[in-house]
């Protein structure tokens, strides 16, 4: 099967240890080497060849659970990694994230004391996800086990399966977001609202 009928895993956008002290290099040494890349294998021994399709393709389409479970932990991960950066990159005062954050949640610092605890009271493995409607409406949602919004864009996403950060902090997850929030890559998480907004026009 040649290279390209296959989902390949993504480079990770910085160092392992780049995320140090709030993320350790361990930790993305089996989160990423192991669990995100075995989501990409198992998937890819399931559907033979990628046919031109994207993830989001597959999860879309898929009435295999084992096939949507692999293709769903894929993206996510994806998504995750992307939303992080060594030492976090500030949300601009002036953009239109930010504005609506302040809208919607009263400040960010109240947002995120909202994201945390819905976070840390997800019960079991999943997500934590912030996300825009078609209006452009921000919401906090949690999906379990390996889900994906369809519904709505994610613009941002804690992952709170517990080999995210067992390594760590071992189960203290309340802990783990604050790491988390220290790391947020506010710049993409700007980035796909622009893109919400644009899709409006």
């Amino acid at each position: 099967m040649a290279s390209d009928d296959v989902f390949v895993i993504p480079p990770l956008p910085y160092a392992e240890a780049a995320l140090e002290p709030l993320m350790s290099a361990e930790t993305l040494r089996f989160h990423y080497g192991k669990h995100h890349a075995g989501y990409y294998t198992r998937l890819n021994g399931m559907i033979g060849a990628r046919a031109g399709r994207s993830l989001m393709d597959v999860i879309r389409a898929s009435t295999d659970k084992k096939v949507l479970n692999n293709a769903q932990q894929a993206w996510n991960h994806d998504f995750y990694w992307a939303g992080m950066a060594p030492g976090g990159r500030a949300l601009a005062g002036d953009s239109r994230l930010a504005a609506k954050i302040t809208a919607s949640f009263g400040s960010l610092e109240a947002f995120l004391k909202a994201f945390k605890d819905e976070a840390v009271a997800l019960f079991g493995s999943g997500w934590t996800w912030l996300v825009a409607n078609g209006d452009g409406e921000l919401a906090i949602v949690n999906t379990e086990n390996a889900k994906t919004p369809l519904d709505v864009t994610p613009l941002l996403v804690c992952d709170v399966w517990e080999h995210a950060y067992y390594i760590d902090v071992r189960n203290d997850r309340a802990r783990f977001v604050d790491n988390w929030i220290q790391l947020i890559n506010w710049e993409f998480a700007a980035a796909n609202y622009e893109a919400v907004l644009a899709s409006k026009l």
